[in-house]
């Protein structure tokens, strides 16, 4: 198994501890990439396909753990289940 799959496995678990680093590379993976803007809020586009995830919010404490619900949100727009 590959890196990159065991890191989507891991999403699907959506662990207290994913990071946002984790986040972006998983949507890297997807072809997504994150749009400049001010704020907490990104948007994440595909130039491709021209869908875009918005409403993520990038933590800004610390530990740099992204919230559950932001997690469920990002699995249920790429539509992972399906893929696994």
């Amino acid at each position: 198994m590959s890196k990159a799959e065991k890191l989507i496995l891991r999403l699907l678990e959506v662990p207290a501890d994913f990071s946002w680093d984790e986040l972006v590379r998983v949507l890297a993976m997807y072809g997504f990439h994150e749009r400049p803007g001010s704020g907490s809020h990104r948007r994440f586009v595909n130039e491709s396909t021209g869908k875009m995830i918005t409403g993520l919010v990038k933590p800004h404490h610390p530990r740099k753990h992204v919230a559950r619900g932001y997690l469920r949100k990002a699995i249920e727009y790429l539509d992972l289940k399906a893929d696994i």
